[in-house]
């Protein structure tokens, strides 16, 4: 019984790393200046894997992107962006 106990608590380990995290940043899009433009920037950053969540706000020129850190990266959102013809930059304070 211990030894498979065991046999599962190590197994549940290999299935969920431990290091993956999931992060949230804001993008800024300055090239978005209709009602389409987010709909454009939303699909190309869903596209993306590891990306969880995306809300795009065309007046604030702004797209939070909820990713998994352990399968893109902030880089690669960007590029998804340029790619789409709305290059960005992650926002600073």
């Amino acid at each position: 019984m211990k030894t498979l106990l065991a046999a599962t608590a190590a197994l549940s380990l290999l299935a969920s790393p431990g290091w993956a995290a999931s992060k949230t940043v804001t993008l800024d899009v300055p090239g978005m200046f209709c009602a389409a433009c987010p709909i454009t920037v939303k699909k190309a950053l869903t596209k993306v894997t590891g990306v969880a969540e995306v809300n795009v706000d065309l007046d604030k020129k702004q797209a939070v992107v909820t990713f998994d850190d352990a399968k893109t990266s902030i880089a690669t959102l960007t590029k998804a962006t340029t790619n789409a013809g709305y290059p960005s930059t992650v926002k600073t304070k």
